[in-house]
């Protein structure tokens, strides 16, 4: 998909939603900013650094370090417990792989999202709305300045949506990262600073949004 008209600006602590139908760019778009798909033309910049100037090593480094991504689908490794599927991102890192600290932060997360009685537990024996409790810890390991959510309530029922929108919202202020959601849902989009619809790959703010 080709993206046209497109400008984002915001720092830390600020939250926006992506809306619009399928296929209008939402993915590209996601893609771009979380370091994943290079633009042809434009410039992205996180924090004070231009990251597809980096090279592919830095570059993975980088997203590692300061992307936390959440999706529709948790992708938590089957075979690994809630603690270690937090603790993946830092296997890439010697310098925190197996650390005190890294331990004490992944249970902490685990602890913040409701779940320190099931840091044993294995993907199969969580619900829905815990797994991807896990998936915005594991999300928050390397505490990210920029949070990437491509529907993470999506694939949720009612009330597991509602609790997972209310704990996104919070826990990503209580970080200050900038948070970007891309959403079908008007309930969940409501609660974002800034609200955006993005139709024929261009991106439009939504009226009565900031």
């Amino acid at each position: 998909m080709v993206l046209r008209c497109v400008s984002l600006a915001f720092g830390s602590g600020e939250s926006a939603a992506i809306m619009g139908p399928s296929g209008s760019g939402k993915s590209t778009l996601l893609n771009i900013l979380g370091t994943l798909e290079p633009p042809t033309s434009g410039i992205v910049r996180i924090g004070d650094v231009d990251p597809y100037s980096l090279s592919p090593k830095e570059l993975a480094q980088f997203r590692n370090r300061r992307i936390g991504f959440v999706f529709q689908e948790h992708h938590l490794l089957p075979q690994c417990s809630a603690l270690e599927n937090v603790l993946l991102p830092t296997l890439a890192s010697s310098s925190s792989r197996g650390s005190g600290d890294t331990m004490r932060r992944a249970r902490g997360l685990l602890d913040r999202v409701g779940l320190s009685g099931r840091l044993d537990h294995r993907p199969a024996e969580l619900s829905g709305g815990e797994r991807q409790r896990v998936a915005i810890a594991r999300a928050l390991i390397h505490e990210p300045a920029l949070l990437l959510a491509d529907e993470p309530t999506g694939n949720l029922d009612r009330a597991s949506a509602e609790s997972i929108a209310a704990l996104l919202l919070e826990i990503f202020q209580e970080h200050q990262a900038a948070l970007v959601v891309v959403t079908h849902s008007e309930k969940l989009a409501v609660q974002m600073e800034h609200r955006y619809e993005l139709n024929e790959a261009a991106l439009q703010p939504l009226a009565g949004a900031g």
